[in-house]
C-alpha cells in the first residue's frame, strides 16, 4: 500500500483503479516507438522480414545451383514488409520464373483506416474493465479470479466458431481441465477466507457473477480480434497493434473515462475517481512515481509478451498462459515471504495451499495435453493418466498436415532455387523415382 498528501493536504491511500488502466495505455504507446525503430534500423523482430535489394528495382543475377547458368529474378525495392503468417511470403510483389506476379501488403503501405480500426481492441479493454469492475463491488476477490479464468472457453469458442479454426477433441480436454484448474485456485481463495469480505444480497451476487462474465467474455473478443487483425491480407505487425492500442486507450481514459468518473459520486473526494487529487499525490511523493515508472516499462512487456504469443501462437494460447497469472502471483508471494523478507511480506503457506499446488497441476496438465503433439507435451492415447481416452487418430493425421506442409515448402525452395514453374522440371514433367532420390527429394511420408 502506498500513501500520499492529496488536495486537501491529507495524508491519503493511494487506490486508482482507472489511474492504473490509464498507466497501462500509456505504456503501450511504447509500441510505436519501437515498432518505427524496426523499420528505421532493420531490426529482427518476430512479423517483420528485412530484405536487401541488390540495386533499386534491378534485376540482380543469382547463381543456380547444379546448373552453373544465371536466372534473372526480381528483389522487391522496400526493404522493410510484414511477414504474413499463413503461409504468403513478404513484399510489394513476388514475380515467379513463370511471370506471375502476387501483391503482396508492405508496412509502409498500411492504409489510413488501419490506424483507426486499431482502436477496437482498447474499446474492448475499456469495456472488459469497466464490466468486471463494476462486478467487483458485488463479489469476493476470489470468486472474481476463478470468474475472470472463464474467459478461455469464450476464446475456444470463438477460434473455432468466429475465426474457422478447428479445434480438435483433445484441445477440448486441455480447455476443460485449464477451466479445472481455475475453480482449484479461487476455491482455495473462498476456504482461506474466514468470512466474506462482502456482506451482499443474493440478487446483487447474480448481477456481480453476470458482470463479471461478461467482462470475461468481452476480453475474448479482444484476443480473438488481436489473432484476426494480425493474420489478415492487410495484416498489423504487432509492435503496431499495441502502440495504437495504447494511443486509442489514452485518448479514451481522458476525454470519455476521467470525465465520467469524476462526475460520477463516490469516495474521492466526492467522485468515483478525482484526477487532480490523483496528480496531486504523485507529485507529493517519490515513491508513487518511481512505481509509475516501474509500472509503465512492466505492463508494456507484459502487453508485448501477450500479444507476441497470440502471434506467434494462438488467442487460445494467449487465454491458457493469462490462467498462469494466479499461480504465478501465489508462488512470487511465498518467495518474497520465506526467502527475502523473512515473513515481513508475502502470503505464507497454509493448510489451504495444497489445493492451490493441485490446481498449478492441473494447470500444467491441462496445457500439456492441449500442446500435444509436440515436445514435453502429453498425448490422450488411452492410458491411465490419459483418464482412458484416446485421440490418437488426430494425433496422426497433424502429423500428416505437418509433412505436407513441409514437402509443400521443400517444392517451394526448389522452384526457388532451379527457376522452374514445376517441381519436376520443365524438361522432364515424369522425373522417376531413382532421379527424385538422387537430388534429395523422396516422398517426406515414406
Amino acid at each position: 500500500e502506498m500513501h500520499s498528501t492529496g488536495v486537501t493536504g491529507e495524508k491519503e491511500k493511494f487506490t486508482k483503479p482507472i489511474f492504473q488502466t490509464f498507466g497501462m495505455f500509456v505504456g503501450m504507446t511504447f509500441g510505436i516507438f519501437m515498432h518505427w525503430m524496426v523499420l528505421a534500423f532493420k531490426i529482427p523482430f518476430p512479423g517483420y522480414v528485412h530484405k536487401k535489394a541488390k540495386g533499386d528495382g534491378e534485376w540482380p543475377n543469382v547463381e543456380m545451383q547444379n546448373h552453373g547458368d544465371t536466372e534473372r529474378s526480381w528483389v522487391p525495392n522496400e526493404s522493410d514488409s510484414l511477414l504474413e503468417k499463413g503461409g504468403a511470403t513478404a513484399g510489394k510483389a513476388a514475380v515467379t520464373a513463370g511471370g506471375d506476379e502476387e501483391e503482396e501488403p508492405l508496412s509502409s503501405d498500411l492504409p489510413l483506416w488501419m490506424y483507426f480500426f486499431l482502436g477496437i481492441p482498447s474499446v474492448f479493454d475499456l469495456a472488459a474493465t469497466a464490466l468486471c469492475m463494476m462486478g467487483l463491488q458485488f463479489l469476493d476477490v476470489s470468486i472474481y479470479q476463478m470468474l475472470r479464468g472463464s474467459g478461455i472457453i469464450f476464446v475456444a469458442l470463438m477460434k473455432q466458431h468466429v475465426l474457422g479454426d478447428h479445434l480438435f477433441r483433445f484441445q477440448w480436454v486441455g480447455v476443460f481441465w485449464n477451466v479445472v484448474s481455475v475453480v482449484l485456485v479461487g476455491l482455495t481463495a473462498m476456504l482461506a477466507s474466514a468470512q466474506s469480505e462482502k456482506e451482499v444480497e443474493a440478487s446483487d451476487a447474480v448481477w456481480g457473477v453476470l458482470l463479471v462474465m461478461a467482462g470475461a467474455f468481452v476480453q475474448a473478443l479482444q484476443f480473438v480480434f488481436e489473432e484476426k487483425v494480425m493474420t489478415m491480407d492487410i495484416p498489423a505487425p504487432p509492435l503496431l497493434l499495441i502502440g495504437m492500442e495504447g494511443i486509442w486507450g489514452t485518448f479514451l481514459c481522458l476525454v470519455v473515462v476521467y470525465p465520467l468518473a469524476y462526475f460520477m459520486p463516490g469516495d474521492d473526494h466526492g467522485s468515483y475517481e478525482d484526477p487532480f487529487n490523483t496528480y496531486e499525490m504523485i507529485m507529493n511523493s517519490s515513491t508513487i512515481k518511481w512505481a509509475f515508472v516501474i509500472y509503465f516499462f512492466t505492463i508494456f512487456a507484459y502487453n508485448l509478451f501477450a500479444v507476441l504469443v497470440t502471434f506467434m501462437l494462438s488467442s487460445v494460447w494467449h487465454a491458457i498462459l493469462d490462467n498462469f497469472r494466479p499461480i504465478t502471483v501465489w508462488a512470487t508471494d511465498m518467495f518474497i515471504f520465506y526467502v527475502l523478507t523473512a515473513g515481513a511480506f508475502g502470503e505464507p503457506w497454509t493448510r489451504w495451499s495444497y489445493i492451490q499446488l493441485a490446481g498449478m497441476f492441473v494447470l500444467l496438465y491441462g496445457t500439456s495435453i492441449y500442446n500435444a503433439p509436440n515436445a514435453g507435451s502429453i498425448s490422450l492415447k488411452g492410458k491411465w493418466w490419459a483418464c482412458f481416452l484416446d485421440f490418437t487418430p488426430e494425433y496422426e493425421e497433424i502429423k500428416t498436415e505437418e509433412l505436407d506442409a513441409q514437402w509443400q515448402e521443400m517444392q517451394k525452395r526448389f522452384q526457388k532455387r532451379t527457376g522452374s514453374t514445376s517441381f519436376y522440371g520443365e524438361s522432364s514433367p515424369h522425373m522417376s523415382v531413382h532421379t527424385q532420390a538422387l537430388r534429395g527429394f523422396g516422398s517426406p511420408k515414406n
